[in-house]
């Protein structure tokens, strides 16, 4: 358990620089970000090898992947819509970041998100801290727990819709590989999707 509560606090330090206007200036945040998820992941390798062993590939996985992907973006659609007439600061919020792509090649964020940021996320949220948690205080309590980090560890960048837009995310992905953990390739698929999706692809 030490060593999954040094990882986590280690995702909320790393977020935190790379999210925060504090410290986002000074950096580039997509290269950060690879960095760290491709650190969390290389962790999550080191500290939790049974997230491996679930990892059984196939094209119905691909498919329910990336259907859940779809999903998941008109979830968002909706919600940025409902969101928007709901609060005045709901719209520029996800404008901030949505311009965190600026001046970025669309192709090659695109297989960054896909190819390391996404599946690199799954491994250490889903694959490695819901899984542990899970086998520590059961499948429900892992799935609630690891949902709400997911979402905390955004927090430092001081925006609400992102930090709620996590949660979300979360609880979607969560949910799957809670009632279904033999389908975890097909929840790594959906988030490498999801992110290049709604960022480049189909930007809500």
């Amino acid at each position: 358990m030490n060593r999954l509560v040094f990882s986590v606090i280690l995702a909320a330090v790393l977020w935190t620089v790379m999210f925060s206007p504090w410290t986002a200036p000074y950096l580039n945040f997509w290269w950060m970000m690879t960095g760290s998820a491709c650190v969390l992941a290389l962790l999550s390798s080191f500290f939790g090898t049974g997230w491996w062993n679930a990892l059984r590939w196939s094209w119905t996985e691909v498919i329910a992947g990336a259907a859940l992907a779809a999903v998941l973006w008109g979830i968002f659609w909706t919600g940025d819509k409902v969101s928007s007439m709901l609060f005045d600061f709901a719209r520029p919020q996800v404008d901030l970041i949505y311009g965190m792509k600026e001046g970025e090649s669309p192709w090659l964020l695109s297989l960054l998100m896909v190819f390391l940021i996404g599946p690199a996320e799954e491994i250490f949220w889903r694959g490695y801290v819901q899984r542990t948690l899970s086998a520590r205080w059961g499948a429900d309590a892992g799935f609630a727990l690891s949902a709400l980090l997911y979402s905390l560890v955004h927090v430092g960048s001081c925006n609400f819709m992102l930090v709620m837009a996590a949660l979300v995310a979360g609880v979607v992905w969560g949910a799957v590989y809670r009632f279904f953990p033999e389908h975890f390739p097909a929840v790594i698929v959906s988030h490498a999707l999801w992110d290049a999706a709604v960022f480049i692809w189909f930007p809500i």
